[in-house]
């Protein structure tokens, strides 16, 4: 059969535009397809495993309920107590670090740990709280009686353990440790705390005492380039502190 061509009639040319709009109705349709396809792997992945699914929702509904029941139940109630038998204790030790003489001072510090009147001590307190913050406070009070008691290493333990977000307590905590390695012949230790003690907060209070007592330690340790870094790091940036009254004698004696 002959064919023919019709007259007038042109070839339409693809132009770029087109091929450009083509080119993207085939990668959306690419794209569809892609999400039909793991729509249905999807819905055929949750319909084989429904069953462990739901046994693992339902187990994370249990743990979210087990955790307030525990929370309203248990360490709320324990916390509060913990609290009340803390005050009493907190009394005694205040007593104990007030009085003139060592043995009114062993008196109120053992009331202090093993309790009296009904209240528990820090001891007590400490071991049956431990997950209160009135336990992990009792850390720190546990450690200092047994610092001033001369008990140095537990001093260390109990203090190590102390973790608080205080300005004051947790590098006076620190700086008791570094005391109580000087005390046990540990001076690399002792540096170590010392120099965490100066950093756990940045003051013009805290951190200038034990930058000082780390350079004398240094200093005695005859290392004067250390003892050296420690004085003038107080002299730069703790100028009103007490420690930077004398302190050019002290980095003369580094020299």
């Amino acid at each position: 059969m002959a064919t023919y061509k019709k007259k007038g009639y042109k070839k339409e040319k693809k132009t770029g535009n087109d091929l450009e709009y083509l080119s993207k109705e085939s990668t959306t349709a690419e794209v569809f397809t892609s999400l039909d396809e793991g729509a249905s792997k999807l819905e055929k992945f949750l319909e084989k495993n429904q069953k462990w699914i739901f046994t693992g929702l339902a187990a994370i509904i249990v743990l979210v309920a087990g955790y307030m029941w525990y929370d309203k139940n248990v360490k709320q109630p324990n916390e509060q107590q913990a609290i009340n038998d803390l005050v009493t204790a907190q009394k005694y030790f205040d007593e104990g670090l007030n009085a003139t003489q060592d043995s009114i001072m062993n008196i109120n510090f053992d009331k202090a740990l093993n309790g009296t009147d009904g209240k528990y001590g820090f001891l007590k307190v400490n071991e049956k709280f431990s997950n209160t913050k009135a336990g992990n406070l009792s850390n720190y009070y546990i450690g200092m009686i047994f610092y001033k008691k001369g008990d140095f290493k537990n001093a260390v333990s109990y203090l190590s353990k102390f973790d608080g977000d205080d300005d004051i307590l947790q590098p006076t905590a620190y700086g008791v440790i570094g005391d109580a390695f000087v005390e046990l012949n540990q001076p690399a230790d002792a540096l170590s705390y010392y120099e965490k003690a100066a950093k756990a907060s940045d003051n013009e209070y805290t951190s200038p005492i034990y930058y000082f007592k780390a350079g004398k330690l240094a200093l005695d340790q005859g290392d004067k380039a250390k003892a050296k870094k420690y004085f003038e790091l107080i002299k730069d940036k703790y100028p009103k502190s007490k420690e930077a009254k004398d302190i050019d004698i002290y980095i003369a004696q580094a020299e």
